[in-house]
């Protein structure tokens, strides 16, 4: 079983799928970054002050010996209130849609190169290949003595 899983181990797919993870988990936390600190305050300041991450409804009552303010979302689901958080769901649907447009863009640029590799690729096999000088001369030489003994 430890000889398989060497195997398994040592196989290009599975060494690329971890750097995909990894480079993913930190490219993740750069798309959070952006979409928290940078779109929905812009998002928020055209649509007339909103912040999404605070839009909620509360679902239960709150604990009799909470104290903090009624509209902080992330103090009332800490006290353990019932929140229905739409808002956060918007910011967390603002990260998937950054993060599946720079998918996109990253496959279809590989398409694309992959593709003009093939055309010129085509091209290069269809044109003829010049022969290296020391062959042409050695034909030149075997020409030259076919041409004597004639």
């Amino acid at each position: 079983m430890l000889k398989e899983f060497r195997a398994f181990i040592a196989r290009g797919n599975v060494l690329d799928l971890a750097v995909a993870v990894i480079i993913g988990a930190a490219f993740s936390k750069i798309v959070t970054s952006l979409t928290d600190d940078v779109l929905m305050p812009v998002i928020g300041k055209i649509f007339g002050g909103l912040d999404f991450s605070s839009y909620f409804l509360r679902m239960g009552p709150i604990p009799a010996n909470y104290a903090g303010s009624l509209t902080d979302y992330a103090a009332l689901k800490k006290a353990g209130v019932p929140l229905l958080g739409y808002g956060a769901f918007v910011t967390q649907a603002v990260n998937f849609v950054i993060v599946a447009f720079i998918i996109f863009l990253l496959v279809r640029t590989v398409n694309r190169a992959t593709t003009m590799f093939e055309k010129e690729k085509a091209v290069a096999a269809a044109e003829p290949k010049a022969e290296p000088a020391d062959v042409a001369l050695l034909r030149e030489i075997r020409d030259e003595l076919r041409a004597r003994r004639s």
